[in-house]
């Protein structure tokens, strides 16, 4: 993977492995990472990593190979394989976490809407009702125009085609009944 992959190296590292994985022998592990360690730290440097993270990163890939040790398997790959693989799997993760926004507390999507006073919400349910009754007193082709322009969000120009009216005539029936609402409402 890296071309640091040393036949004779890696027949030299395969027992310490196995001494790791089932005796958690510290000097097997301690001539591993003298082994490893610095090839796994230039390979994270050639990379692209800067030196801090090329050392948190190398000390994460010893550590999973301390507690994963029993996992390696020989006839899969070399040692210097399995290696160079955890350690390319650390700095992928690394990325990818740095690419992750932090959590925001703070973040308003993360808390609820302020619940609004009864007296509010009253006011704007009987702000609908006059509304609604306001509406059932204009022409229905008025009430037609002003529901495709404010609740179906619709251009003027998208009123015109759909209802076949010129363009000026879709603008001035919702500003007729824009006024004729605003005349109702103030009463």
């Amino acid at each position: 993977m890296s071309g640091a992959s040393n036949p004779r190296t890696d027949a030299a590292l395969e027992p310490l492995i196995q001494r790791i994985a089932n005796e958690r022998d510290r000097a097997a592990f301690a001539a591993v990472f003298r082994a490893m360690a610095p090839k796994v730290r230039g390979y994270l440097l050639r990379l692209g990593a800067d030196d801090t993270t090329a050392d948190e990163v190398t000390q994460e890939v010893m550590l999973t190979l301390w507690r994963k040790a029993d996992s390696y398997n020989p006839k899969l790959a070399s040692v210097s394989t399995w290696v160079f693989t955890i350690a390319r799997n650390r700095r992928i993760d690394r990325i990818r976490r740095s690419r992750r926004p932090d959590f925001d507390p703070n973040d308003p999507a993360f808390h609820p809407d302020p619940v609004e006073s009864a007296e509010v919400t009253h006011e704007a349910a009987e702000t609908g009702a006059r509304l609604r009754l306001a509406l059932k007193d204009l022409p229905k082709e008025q009430v037609a125009l002003l529901e495709m322009a404010y609740f179906q969000d619709k251009s003027h120009r998208t009123i015109a085609d759909e209802t076949q009216l010129p363009l000026g005539t879709v603008k001035s029936r919702i500003r007729l009944a824009l006024g004729r609402l605003r005349d109702r409402l103030k009463d």
